[in-house]
């Protein structure tokens, strides 16, 4: 999707200061329209809205929302002053000015930086009019490449404490066909991670109306492959969606969550010190959010277990070097207290400060959080059962849970844990991070017969249900893109029918190399030619085969499959007989491709779709195979954008190509 720009200038025939006319609407469709379209620009000028009622609407919209706004100062219009005064109240950024003739003096802009454009006759000057386009197509990149760069509006500058408005809170009056485009984006968006289709809620993200919408759809996407446990993949989408909105809250806290999971892996670059200092620049701009203090408190946890639960120690040997790391275990008390103290309805944060003073209690018999047990146990204990949030309430009641394991009996623990699990809907790692916080209290010793008891509870229910890991995973991913067989008569021979068994026995021999088979899964869309020869030595070796396509199936036949002739499109309903699953489209999938695209587009759209959905499964699993003769493709989205794309971000690529079969 392009990004969003709108033009704040006059409208029609006007008067200059020394009373020349200008014609502004030349102005806009000569100059600034095209010159914002080269530079990747959707255009809105406010009067170009056709819906009736009432056009300050759409404009206080647009000047909140739109990625850019270009304001053109030649006169002094009180129109496009007051909308350039909205847009520096409600955005530090993202501001393009130009003038036609003298420069505008109002004092709050004297110093800003001006595009000047040639006029002559009250129109564009053709002699400079090129260049006009060029400069300002440069400027509106630039500034956008600059968008957390210096603040442009005075407003922002003279307050720096100051913070913009949420845009989605100040969605107002009617609805034009924008939000339209927004509301069936969304869903489209929500539908995908319910599904847990990575790879469309990726491209649903690139197509964003807006930045701010893009934003907001690389962080649900990152927090998407976190929970699939895609951390160098969730980091890539969070960071995207942290470029536009730094200070994004839910984002900051998904990126040390990513930072510590894979620390904890061994990650090559990463460590739990800079996940630490990761939360603590959160708390820098957040001080009171009691959801980064218990991130910043698991972060210390994990960094007191790491010191001591080791291979090959004895349960002696891990208390002894649990009571050793005493520093560390009351860095993560205080992080968790200092949470809990900024909210005391955050039972999550008091409820680990708390077990993990007892633990400090129990290892060191140093009695100094003793005073806090009571009190601090009343307190979750309010704050957990009158949890008003249903979604929460399996939560609440494993906290009850917890507290009966730090004060209670075998029975209390194991009555007030079946009330969790009856709030519990299957949730198989919900039930298991329960259990695990109580195997760590197990391999310390810590009051073992309701650690027991508790873990006992829970192996019951867990041992009903499946695990999701044990859902099927492939091994590896083939990424498949090649060209079409050549139609008769092509001026250019690419991939000639001659070529046609050669390919397919390396395309085969590529797969028997990586040891392809049943645990591995094959991407393609299933296209006449490369595509179908990939997809039979894929079934010939038993590997599961998926079609995403760019076109509804009818339209996708029509254009990339029958053109190669009834023989092959006899061949692409024999394999898709054989298909480990349905054909996807990505009209059907994604809905239709954003207005005023191709199908050059279509093609480009359903590349990326395929490389997102094979990256969502790790992009170490996946292994990009191409047909290709080297060279540009006819349009947009052909093998070599593929082959670039893959080539960038993985480098695993293998390619057979067809000038020399």
């Amino acid at each position: 999707m392009k990004l969003h720009a709108f033009v704040a200038m006059p409208f029609g025939v006007k008067k200059d200061s020394q009373g020349n006319e200008i014609d502004f609407n030349r102005i806009y469709t000569e100059l600034i329209k095209p010159a914002l379209e080269s530079a990747g620009l959707e255009v809105f000028r406010a009067d170009e809205e056709e819906r009736a009622g009432d056009i300050r609407t759409d404009m206080f919209q647009e000047l909140l929302i739109a990625d850019l706004v270009v304001a053109d100062l030649s006169i002094d219009n009180p129109n496009v002053w007051y909308e350039l005064g909205v847009r520096h109240a409600l955005r530090a950024r993202g501001v393009v000015l130009l003038c036609g003739g003298r420069a505008a003096t109002a004092f709050d802009l004297y110093t800003d930086r001006k595009l000047r454009y040639g006029i002559k006759n009250g129109a564009p000057d053709a002699a400079t009019l090129e260049n006009d386009r060029l400069r300002l197509a440069e400027m509106a990149e630039a500034t956008l490449e600059s968008w957390h760069g210096r603040k442009v509006s005075p407003v922002y500058q003279l307050m720096p404490n100051l913070q913009e408005p949420d845009w989605k809170s100040l969605r107002i009056g009617d609805v034009r066909e924008f939000w339209e485009r927004h509301d069936a984006w969304e869903s489209r968006v929500a539908l995908a991670r319910k599904a847990g289709q990575i790879g469309d809620v990726l491209v649903l993200a690139d197509e964003a109306p807006v930045a701010a919408f893009r934003a907001e759809a690389w962080i649900k996407a990152g927090e998407a492959l976190r929970k699939a446990e895609r951390f160098d993949f969730a980091l890539e989408q969070l960071e995207r969606g942290l470029a536009i909105e730094p200070r994004n809250p839910g984002g900051l806290r998904e990126l040390g969550i990513c930072l510590q999971r894979l620390a904890l892996a061994g990650s090559p670059g990463h460590s739990l010190d800079r996940a630490r200092e990761h939360y603590r620049n959160v708390l820098e701009i957040y001080p009171d959010d009691p959801e980064t203090w218990a991130l910043l408190g698991r972060a210390d946890k994990d960094a007191w277990v790491a010191a001591w639960r080791q291979p090959g120690k004895t349960p002696q040997q891990m208390r002894d070097e649990a009571a050793y790391e005493d520093a560390l275990l009351r860095a993560a008390i205080d992080s968790y207290a200092n949470g809990y103290r900024r909210n005391p309805d955050h039972y999550y944060s008091g409820i680990n400060a708390l077990t993990l003073m007892h633990l400090y209690r129990h290892l060191t018999n140093d009695a100094r959080y003793d005073r806090d047990f009571a009190t601090m146990a009343g307190a979750v204990r309010f704050a957990a059962e009158y949890e008003p949030d249903e979604n929460m309430l399996f939560w609440s009641k494993v906290t009850l849970g917890d507290l009966e394991v730090l004060g209670g009996t075998p029975d209390t623990v194991k009555a007030a844990y079946k009330e969790a699990i009856a709030k519990n809907d299957k949730d198989w790692f919900a039930l298991n991070s329960s259990r695990a916080q109580l195997q760590l209290l197990e391999d310390i010793g810590f009051r073992p017969e309701t650690v027991e008891a508790g873990i006992a509870t829970f192996d019951r229910t867990l041992q009903k249900l499946v695990r999701p890991d044990d859902s099927w995973r492939p091994r590896q991913v083939f990424l498949f893109s090649g060209h079409m067989i050549d139609a008769p008569g092509r001026p250019a021979p690419r991939f000639p029918a001659a070529k046609e068994a050669v390919a397919a026995q390396k395309i085969a021999e590529v797969l028997a190399q990586l040891g392809a088979g049943p645990e591995d899964l094959a991407l393609t869309q299933g296209a006449c030619g490369g595509d179908l020869l990939f997809t039979e030595a894929c079934q010939q070796c038993g590997a599961k085969v998926h079609w995403l396509q760019p076109f509804d199936e009818a339209d996708f036949i029509q254009k990339s499959v029958a053109n190669g002739g009834e023989p092959w499109r006899k061949r692409y309903f024999c394999a898709k007989a054989k298909l480990a699953a349905p054909p996807r489209s990505a009209p059907g999938a994604l809905g239709e491709p954003p207005q005023g695209t191709d199908d050059g587009y279509a093609y480009e759209r359903c590349n990326l779709w395929l490389l997102y959905t094979a990256l969502a499964y790790g992009a170490d699993k996946v292994r990009f195979i191409c047909l290709w003769n080297g060279g540009d493709a006819d349009g947009l989205g052909g093998t070599a954008h593929m082959y670039n794309e893959m080539n960038e971000r993985t480098g695993r690529v293998i390619w057979i190509d067809t000038r020399q079969l």
